[in-house]
């Protein structure tokens, strides 16, 4: 054998291994993926989560195991599903709403957390910072500038007259408490009146809506952390005929009158590709955290007609969606 078919039998068993170790980085090894979420399956957050997943190669039962875990509306079992997961010794957790991070976070300090959407995740001490989260947690944030400014005026178009809006608040959520002081500072430079119509767990929203038709609101704002309980909310609230705006769509295609606000939806597939970055090896706490980028307003003719609005054409026409 010449030196020249040696040399070249030497090169190639060099570099296979190489090659071997750059495909297996490049290829999702199998995983197994945690995901907590404080509402009740099914859950259209998680199949746009799947789908995300699925557009990077990673497919249920091939590569990867998704281990769900629901809270059923009670935040107070929050902690003890993040437990379970820590238990499985998941590779990643994936998670929304300020309850659920918190509770991941407090049963882990080791295992990557990815928030589908998180309302202030500075703000609660979720991460150090937006630009560089430290830490064990990362993903995406609800916060946007101006959204609540934004939202009151789409509100404030829709109903002119409107003088005094009511919001349903849940004080033990820490995100949403915040939410509510910068709702309440875009409503004071609209010359709006905000007040909470507050609930705690377990939601009795029959008695919110008594006490706050007492009050006699023009509208109401909703949270998307209720959209568990969004067929009741819905409801009460075409009962009592107050407009009403919500955070996301699933509440207006439940029979809501309207939303505006980030796309939640678009938020957890994009959690998805938090998920494959850490999953290739890197750390949270190096992966900046990213705010929205698609913005929804879809309006609910059929509820307008209910309770008796018209909505106005400027509005209309600004509609991404409108049911008929």
């Amino acid at each position: 054998m010449n030196k020249k078919v040696l040399c070249h039998l030497a090169l190639s068993a060099l570099l296979f291994p190489l090659s071997f170790l750059a495909e297996a980085q490049q290829s999702p090894k199998y995983a197994r993926i945690g995901w907590l979420h404080p509402g009740s399956s099914p859950n259209p957050w998680l199949e746009t989560f799947r789908q995300g997943l699925r557009e990077l190669g990673y497919v249920e039962g091939r590569n990867i195991t998704i281990e769900e875990r629901w809270g059923d509306g009670r935040a107070d079992r929050l902690p003890g599903l993040a437990a379970e997961l820590v238990r499985l010794n998941v590779d990643v957790i994936v998670t929304g709403t300020t309850p659920a991070i918190l509770a991941s976070k407090q049963a882990t300090p080791t295992i990557a957390i990815v928030m589908g959407g998180s309302a202030d995740p500075v703000g609660t001490g979720l991460v150090a910072s937006l630009a560089r989260p430290g830490g064990n947690v990362t993903g995406l944030s609800m916060m946007a500038p101006d959204v609540d400014g934004k939202r009151l005026e789409v509100l404030k178009e829709t109903v002119p007259k409107i003088a005094r809006v009511s919001m349903i608040l849940d004080r033990a959520n820490r995100g949403m408490l915040l939410k509510f002081k910068e709702a309440e500072i875009a409503a004071g430079a609209l010359e709006l009146r905000l007040e909470a119509v507050e609930v705690q767990e377990p939601y009795n929203f029959e008695g919110a809506f008594f006490a706050m038709t007492r009050k006699r609101p023009d509208a109401l704002i909703v949270s998307a952390l209720f959209v568990t309980h969004r067929k009741q909310i819905v409801d009460l609230a075409a009962k009592n005929r107050v407009p009403a705006l919500y955070d996301t769509h699933e509440y207006v295609e439940a029979g809501g009158l309207m939303a505006y606000g980030p796309s939640v939806a678009d938020l957890f597939r994009r959690a998805a590709t938090y998920v494959d970055k850490i999953l290739k090896g890197r750390k949270p706490a190096d992966l900046p955290v990213e705010q929205p980028t698609k913005f929804e307003l879809i309006i609910n003719l059929k509820t307008a007609k209910q309770i008796g609005l018209t909505i106005p054409p400027n509005v209309l026409v600004r509609a991404d969606r409108v049911i008929k």
